[in-house]
C-alpha cells in the first residue's frame, strides 16, 4: 500500500495508550527508533475521546522494526505499550 509520494507504508500498531497521550507525545516517543512519517490516533466518533490505540509510520522498515522491538511492554504515561506491525 503506497500513499501520495508513491512510497511504502511501514506502520506499527500502538495499544495500551493513556486516553491524555497526544499524538504529538507519541511521535517525539517512537522518533527514537528512527524517522516518523505520521501519527495517528484513533477516535471513538461517538464520544470524540481517544479509543486508547493509535498508528506510527515510518520512513523505513528497519525503523518500524526497531520501535517493535524497542516499545513493546516500555511504560509510556504510566501504561505497558503494546507494539506490532499493523495490519495493512
Amino acid at each position: 500500500m503506497a500513499h501520495a509520494g508513491g512510497s511504502p507504508r511501514f506502520s506499527v500498531y500502538v495499544g495500551n495508550l493513556s486516553y491524555q497521550t497526544t499524538e504529538d507525545d507519541l511521535g517525539h516517543f517512537f522518533s527514537q527508533a528512527g524517522h516518523v512519517t505520521n501519527v495517528r490516533l484513533v477516535i471513538d466518533r461517538e464520544t470524540g475521546r481517544p479509543k486508547g490505540f493509535g498508528f506510527c509510520e515510518f520512513a523505513d522498515e528497519a525503523s518500524a522494526q526497531n520501535a517493535i522491538s524497542q516499545f513493546n511492554g516500555v511504560d509510556f504515561n504510566g501504561r505497558s505499550l503494546r507494539v506490532n506491525m499493523a495490519n495493512r
